[in-house]
């Protein structure tokens, strides 16, 4: 599993740079994505969401937000 720390950057950047991730990323394989900024909090679980890839919330406080994204789900919409 791959993962991307984008706790240092503030929005937009960790949406671009998950997008990035999951261009290369192998198919079957996961993402694990750990952000800290608000609106990237919010941005990048609705993109994810609506683009048909499988997110699950690990944890989820005040500081961070960790996800974990499965690649392969969004051929299967």
């Amino acid at each position: 599993m791959l993962c991307i720390d984008l706790t240092n950057f503030r929005c937009p950047l960790p949406l671009v740079k998950t997008k990035l991730a999951l261009k290369t990323l192998p198919e079957g394989e996961k993402l694990q994505v750990l952000l800290s900024d608000r609106n990237s909090r919010h941005d990048v679980p609705k993109y994810l969401i609506k683009e048909g890839y499988f997110v699950q919330e690990v944890s989820n406080s005040s500081e961070l937000l960790e996800l974990i994204v499965a690649k392969s789900n969004r051929e299967q919409r």
